[in-house]
């Protein structure tokens, strides 16, 4: 953030003080409305500038001052786009697509449908899969997760292991989820050699799965997710449409309990 605008803003706040010191005679200060010099001051901050030079310690307090409120400001207008973007959602759902080849868990006619885009490295989107947990146990068949892939790339081992849960897939969707539950629930020991280990403890064909993990078929439907996700303005992890309602970060269950009340009344 520029120091001048800062300085800018805090002007306003100095102006009276300031009159004191820019205005040499009680007479001129007379005549000098508190408007007029802030206008002068905001047009030639470089008068406050220069008097400030000789008291270093307001100027910083002043500038961070002025930074405290701006980012408070930009927080509260941060928080009403979000509420607002909130509720248009439910006049404009989301669609994501849901065939043969996603990964489900839940039935197929379930009430609600809760879609994750996550990277198995990321450290929230371990909180989004123990919330997605909460929510399959509570809702039991009025809930069916389904689970895309959004690899950052500053996570090194993000893309290689969405690469070996959709090689998996490709022998044995039970065991894909098996796969993707061992990697979230041992975040801490993911490496090249855990993922080869994990799948190689669910009996799968090791050489078959060496090779899909390569192909184009595999690293097409990841893009395929990540180009979605980036769709609906998911740049982040973990992101979630829950009925077509966007969810951005690692919310707790509460959050996604509220939204489906709020469902429900509209239904009514």
């Amino acid at each position: 953030m520029s120091i001048q605008p800062l300085l800018c803003a805090a002007l306003v706040a100095l102006a009276t003080q300031a009159s004191a010191a820019a205005v040499a005679a009680p007479k001129a200060a007379a005549g000098i409305s508190r408007e007029a010099l802030r206008d002068a001051l905001e047009k030639n901050p470089d008068l406050i500038i220069n008097a400030l030079r000789k008291d270093k310690k307001t100027l910083f307090q002043l500038v961070n001052e002025a930074a405290r409120e701006e980012q408070m400001r930009a927080q509260a207008e941060e928080q009403e786009n979000e509420r607002k973007d909130f509720e248009a959602s439910f006049k404009d759902p989301k669609t994501a697509q849901i065939d043969d080849k996603s990964h489900v868990r839940g039935p197929k006619d379930a009430k609600y449908t809760l879609v994750e885009y996550s990277d198995f490295q990321c450290p929230y989107c371990s909180r989004g899969f123990h919330t997605a947990e909460t929510l399959l146990k509570k809702y039991g068949n009025d809930l069916r997760f389904v689970y895309k892939h959004l690899p950052l790339s500053f996570h090194p081992l993000a893309m290689p292991a969405a690469q070996w849960f959709e090689a998996v897939a490709l022998q044995s969707k039970d065991k894909a989820w098996q796969f993707h539950d061992a990697l979230y629930q041992n975040q801490d020991k993911l490496s090249e050699a855990f993922l080869k280990e994990t799948a190689k403890g669910l009996g799968i064909d090791m050489a078959k799965a060496e090779k899909d993990a390569q192909s184009q078929e595999v690293k097409d439907r990841i893009e395929a997710d990540v180009q979605e996700a980036k769709k609906f303005g998911f740049s982040g992890t973990p992101g979630f449409l829950l009925n077509g309602i966007p969810v951005r970060g690692a919310y707790p269950a509460e959050h996604f309990d509220g939204i489906i009340s709020k469902l429900g009344a509209a239904k009514n």
